[in-house]
């Protein structure tokens, strides 16, 4: 999962933040929830561009913040910014699920603590 080579980097970097501020303040987010979030904002985007007609977003209110953050980025930048797709920012979404995945071993919040070192 390499993030230097991606072209949309600053999409996954302005997800990353609107995390870190939802982790700042929900003291109850956890990894597990931040990655339940990332998945229903995937189907949320695609909802917003007409697409997953069929399927449900999650009500959950500790959630919802990451997912109207995520589906306000994709109204701002797919088919606007850099020739971002869909598509693009759907795999982004995952990338960014995999990297929680990825860093969430070290305690409930411990993907809070890794990107928080990296955004300003």
């Amino acid at each position: 999962m390499d993030f230097n080579n991606d072209k949309h980097l600053d999409v996954c970097q302005h997800i990353e933040f609107g995390l870190t501020r939802e982790y700042e303040r929900s003291p109850h987010l956890t990894d597990a929830l931040c990655i339940l979030a990332l998945e229903n904002a995937k189907v949320a985007a695609k909802k917003q561009f007409g697409y997953a007609k069929n399927e449900s977003v999650s009500g959950a209110s500790e959630i919802q913040g990451i997912i109207e953050w995520c589906v306000a980025i994709a109204s701002e930048r797919v088919g606007k910014v850099n020739d971002l797709t869909l598509k693009e920012f759907i795999a982004r979404l995952e990338k960014i699920r995999r990297s929680v995945e990825l860093h969430s071993g070290a305690g409930n919040r411990s993907y809070f603590e890794f990107i928080r070192k990296y955004l300003p």
